[in-house]
């Protein structure tokens, strides 16, 4: 068993650490850490996670029994999504469950999160799956969730709620979570620029076989040279054709770029009237 408060404190620097960088609001969020067979750390329910103290982190069992009867705090009701992550995969040894907003939005949208754009990305977070929206704190919502993990699987986005990282340290399992919100901010801002590259088939390949040289295998390495990532982007792609007419011009090299939102003249004079009208209503 490991050391308990070093645990417990690690849960707090890390709990303002997500509270800090905006990933959860109020009482929002969970984390847990696994430090026995039949033991998990977990942090309270109704509490900030930007002002926890190690001795209001509770402790379950694997069925999801509060141990730690005289601790007055209750442990999240989440908990129960964390320990069918752990039973699912026994090299996990803590979990992040948080609300990230860039990464929540396409949640929100349900747009998978796409592949094969930034090398990062690819490297640590690899294929990041979307689960279907399930009532929080329901059993439904962790094997929804479970569902979708494969060996790989790190970070699992569910729909109209969050995220879920994990991994075998919280550090780590944190770490997963700061790439995930920075790679979709990155995502989001490329719609503002109205154009985005993906990496050829070929240039996935390479980057796979660096990864794997890492000691991080990624699944998708043997399909990569039939074009298997990627699949899901369309989605994320088509938005580059809204709200106004785009022009994509596809390479033979497999590279896809949008040359911006071109405005046809009808929609042009109507955008003009809409303003006029608005300018004329505030006048009023």
């Amino acid at each position: 068993m490991q050391n308990q408060f070093q645990v417990r404190q690690e849960m707090c620097d890390v709990g303002h650490r997500i509270w800090m960088r905006g990933y959860c609001a109020g009482n929002e969020g969970n984390h847990s850490v696994r430090i026995a067979e039949d033991r998990v750390l977990c942090t309270p329910t109704g509490v900030s996670k930007g002002f926890l103290t190690p001795d209001q982190i509770t402790v379950v069992d694997m069925n999801g029994k509060q141990v730690d009867t005289h601790n007055k705090m209750k442990r999240t009701s989440e908990v129960l999504l964390h320990l069918q992550i752990y039973k699912a995969r026994k090299d996990v040894k803590a979990v992040v469950h948080s609300h990230p907003p860039h990464a929540t939005a396409f949640a929100m949208a349900n747009i998978p999160i796409p592949e094969g754009i930034h090398p990062e990305a690819e490297v640590f977070l690899g294929k990041v799956p979307m689960a279907k929206y399930t009532t929080p704190s329901y059993k439904e919502l962790g094997e929804s969730v479970v569902a979708l993990i494969t060996k790989d699987t790190n970070t699992v986005m569910m729909g109209n709620h969050g995220s879920v990282c994990f991994d075998t340290s919280l550090i780590s399992a944190y770490y997963k979570l700061e790439i995930l919100d920075a790679y979709c901010r990155i995502l989001l801002l490329t719609r503002q620029l109205g154009k985005i590259n993906q990496l050829s088939q070929q240039e996935m390949v390479d980057l796979l076989k660096v990864k794997e040289k890492f000691g991080m295998p990624d699944q998708r390495l043997a399909c990569a040279p039939t074009g298997c990532i990627g699949a899901d982007n369309q989605p994320f792609l088509a938005g580059f054709d809204a709200p106004t007419q785009s022009v994509c011009a596809c390479r033979s090299d497999g590279h896809i770029e949008s040359t911006g939102p071109v405005i046809t003249e009808d929609k042009l004079e109507d955008l003009v009237q809409k303003m006029t009208d608005q300018i004329m209503a505030g006048l009023r």
